[in-house]
């Protein structure tokens, strides 16, 4: 004991050099105020204010479902070769009369929609109601050059594509080009001008651009605003779930997560529902888009992010929204709680963070990580899978059969008991085997459906459901296991590089219904093939249920090894 201590009966008080270190350490290592601890200790991480916010909220992620109306405006439409040999001057005549196999080629499915029988040239002709087989050659076929379509409430019909699948289908991948197009676009606009013009403005693009759409006079016309309506308006999403999330409290933001993609699903059930009660394209176009220009209203009705108010330093108008939410949750918030929270101040940087600086950059910690390296290199495949089985489940629904409206609605349903069921069981039976399971369960459904007869129908329906429910429950996990795995230092950045990759999955997905005319079961067993892959990437990967989320790459290595003491609280 120092001379110093004894005479201070053994508890010298500290030196001005100690007191000045511990000074230092405790603003450097005190947690600041934040909005979060407000809402739990304080404001209610779930009141009525949140509960209001999230119904408001809930009508544009509704309308940003809209979006995907391609599925049935440009569904593909049952069609052959017209006939002029017998009277067909058109493509609006009889699709299938008595005669004609006469003239096109018989096949599996009934007759060929691309190929006809080469006429004799004889100088007689039949007619509509009469059309013998000797007027033509039936040992050689030759192309259409002319269609007759089934139904006329498509752009097949109204821009007579024909047998140009490839084209038709493009518009679905216009569409989801545009969702990848749209997030630099969005982002600076609710960072630049807050969450809330965000918002309006994406779906007031949505409408307009919609509408307009509704009046398309070529299919050239139709595919550019499908590219433009999305790269403008496809930001209403994570628009509204931003006001949803923000104002949440950590315990209920999962729920929040998988309610707002339940919304979306509804709006999906929406969109099938008027599909079916407006046949003529443009007008059903037109039912969808109008209730969009209503949003304006939300300028008045919707109160801005308070997020967004403290980020910008816009403390007064942070402050009444504050107020209003106490008063509506019948909480309270003391004066204190708003001092810190409108503090200009900046917390003192920590010396750790300083010498981040310093540190390797990104590129080169995950190629000198092969921790790092093997997850960003098997991250972004469930994350195509993912999107790839997801929306080609929904876009193949219609064919399912004759009754495409309805099979439409019940895939697009069966996504909200999948939402929920992951968050039941993300935190029982951890991330890593709802993922894997999800995909397992998606891709068995998939491939079993390949060999099920196309006369057991509702068979059919019912394990082409489960495995969109499989793939429901996997969309609501893969985002969270992903961002588990990553360290803070790059976990943004790596999430963003996975969804930007897994965008090629939904860029692909309405391609797939053209690969059926070359075998019916193409689409399901790609789902199935890509699923198993998926679902055993995922088993190379460790277990974060239980675990802190990790800060620091070294952290990150550690997630799972047994000696590894990163699971317990520090």
């Amino acid at each position: 004991m120092s001379d110093d201590t004894k005479q201070n009966g053994g508890n010298a008080p500290p030196s001005r050099k100690q007191s000045m270190a511990n000074s230092r350490k405790a603003s450097v290592f005190e947690k600041p105020l934040d909005l979060d601890d407000v809402l739990v200790k304080e404001l209610g991480q779930f009141g009525w204010f949140q509960l209001r916010n999230i119904a408001l909220v809930a009508i544009p992620i509704i309308m940003s479902a809209f979006m995907s109306e391609f599925v049935f405006s440009a569904a593909a439409v049952p069609h052959r070769c017209r006939i002029p040999e017998c009277g067909e001057d058109g493509k609006s005549h009889e699709y299938d009369p008595e005669w004609i196999l006469n003239a096109v080629p018989e096949t599996s499915s009934g007759f060929s929609s691309c190929q006809r029988y080469v006429p004799r040239g004889l100088g007689t002709n039949g007619t509509l109601d009469y059309c013998p087989a000797d007027l033509f050659n039936n040992l050689e076929t030759v192309e259409c050059d002319g269609y007759v379509y089934s139904r006329d409430n498509s752009v097949v019909y109204e821009f007579d594509l024909g047998c140009q699948d490839w084209l038709r289908a493009l518009a679905g991948t216009l569409n989801s080009i545009g969702t990848l197009l749209v997030l630099p676009i969005t982002g600076y606009i609710s960072d630049r001008f807050g969450r809330k013009w965000a918002l309006i403005i994406s779906v007031l693009n949505l409408g307009v651009i919609g509408l307009i759409r509704a009046f398309s006079v070529n299919y050239t016309m139709y595919m550019i605003l499908q590219i433009v309506q999305t790269t403008l308006g496809a930001g209403t999403f994570s628009s509204a779930y931003i006001f949803a999330a923000e104002l949440v409290g950590p315990k209920y933001r999962v729920i929040t997560s998988a309610t707002c993609s339940s919304m979306f699903a509804v709006g999906q059930v929406i969109l099938g529902s008027v599909a079916w009660l407006i046949q003529p394209w443009r007008y059903m176009i037109m039912a969808l888009h109008i209730p969009c220009l209503l949003i304006f209203i939300y300028y008045w009705i919707l109160s801005e992010s308070v997020r967004w108010l403290l980020s910008k330093k816009k403390f007064s108008e942070a402050k009444n929204v504050l107020e209003t939410v106490a008063r509506v949750n019948k909480t309270h918030i003391s004066e204190k709680s708003l001092e810190a929270l409108m503090n200009t101040s900046q917390p003192s940087v920590p010396a750790a963070e300083v010498s981040d600086v310093e540190k390797p950059g990104l590129i080169r910690n995950v190629v000198s990580s092969p921790t790092l390296l093997r997850r960003v290199c098997t991250t972004p495949i469930w994350w195509i899978t993912t999107t790839f089985v997801y929306y080609g489940l929904s876009i193949n629904s219609t064919g399912l059969s004759d009754t495409m409206h309805l099979n439409y609605i019940l895939t697009c349903a069966i996504e909200i008991p999948g939402f929920y069921t992951a968050v039941l069981v993300l935190d029982r039976i951890g991330r890593k085997a709802t993922l894997s399971i999800g995909f397992f369960f998606s891709a068995a459904c998939n491939i079993v459906f390949v060999f099920i007869p196309n006369d057991l129908y509702v068979l059919r329906l019912i394990i082409f459901l489960l495995g969109k429910f499989g793939i429901s429950v996997v969309m609501t996990s893969v985002y969270l296991f992903t961002s588990e795995l990553y360290p803070t230092e790059f976990r943004h950045s790596l999430l963003a590089f996975s969804s930007m990759i897994g965008r090629i999955g939904s860029i692909t997905a309405p391609l797939t219904p053209i690969l059926m005319v070359y075998w019916h079961g193409i689409p399901s067993m790609l789902f199935g093939g890509m699923g198993i892959i998926a679902g055993l990437l995922v088993l190379t990967q460790p277990e974060t249920l239980g675990t802190k989320m990790p800060d620091t790459l070294a952290e990150a290595e550690a997630l799972g090894k047994k000696d590894s003491k990163f699971e317990q609280s520090s």
